[in-house]
């Protein structure tokens, strides 16, 4: 019964691991140069994928959150894509140093058990981290020292949470993420916030109204856009091979939005 087990276990794994193999072909196929990176927090080690245009010149950085199964290997392909537009892309792991038996999100035994944890952290600590990595990106050689953060699902609440809390920063970009709901923190924020949202989401789409009646309220600035059809999570579902037609049409709107946007910050 122990080996029946074990091999289950072993199964699942495999299947999670086979559901983004299309994003790993991504980033095996990729010219650009990747590299992992350390970055401390007091005691703590934050590891980051890192991503470099080929530019002749400095670039800007983004951020990138991942959604809430950890840093994926779809999310590193989107750092990726990045890069390709002339970006740096930063993609840190925010299970990082989780615990003793889980220092980032490949040590943790299934993407549920991932999941689980992240809902574990401390807000507190989510901010610090982002702080210390928006740091080391802004002071790169390499970098123009300006950034943007952009997320998706969990990492798009983190992505709005983090603009409440930031300084330096550029822009925030939102994928079918909640904001806050507390007064004290959208009046703090001091960056344009772009919002992306399927039209088959109304789970985060109900508080669309009350976000922009907020945002207005403090006079800043809140833009987005929902593409009808398209489903929660439309941006990795979009980069599928058996991907629908919704998703894959507002997975290629929203690349044209992001660039509009980067390229005008």
């Amino acid at each position: 019964m122990k080996f029946l087990i074990i091999s289950l276990s072993l199964l699942f794994t495999s299947h999670v691991l086979s559901a983004q193999d299309f994003a790993l072909q991504q980033l095996e196929d990729s010219l650009r140069h990747h590299e992992w990176v350390e970055v401390q927090d007091g005691d703590r080690t934050i590891h980051n994928f890192v991503v470099y245009p080929e530019v002749s010149e400095n670039a800007m950085a983004v951020i990138v959150l991942h959604e809430n199964r950890g840093l994926t290997d779809w999310v590193r392909s989107f750092a990726d894509q990045l890069a390709a537009d002339g970006y740096i892309a930063i993609a840190p792991d925010l299970l990082s140093d989780f615990d003793e038996s889980h220092k980032r999100t490949r040590d943790f035994e299934s993407s549920d058990a991932a999941r689980d944890a992240l809902y574990h952290l401390d807000p507190d600590r989510i901010t610090r981290d982002l702080m210390a990595v928006q740091n080391y990106v802004s002071g790169l050689p390499a970098s123009t020292g300006e950034v943007a953060v952009a997320g998706f699902c969990w990492g798009g609440s983190q992505t709005f949470r983090y603009a409440t809390n930031a300084t330096g920063l550029s822009a925030a970009l939102v994928f079918y993420g909640s904001a806050p709901t507390n007064e004290e923190a959208i009046s703090r924020i001091s960056v344009p916030v772009y919002g992306f949202y399927g039209g088959n989401d109304q789970r985060i789409n109900s508080t669309i109204p009350e976000t922009s009646e907020l945002m207005q309220k403090y006079d800043k600035t809140y833009i987005y856009n929902i593409y009808e059809g398209a489903g929660h999570g439309y941006m990795r579902t979009g980069d599928a091979p058996d991907v629908t037609q919704a998703n894959k049409t507002a997975r290629d709107s929203s690349w044209e939005w992001i660039r509009e946007i980067l390229s005008e910050l």
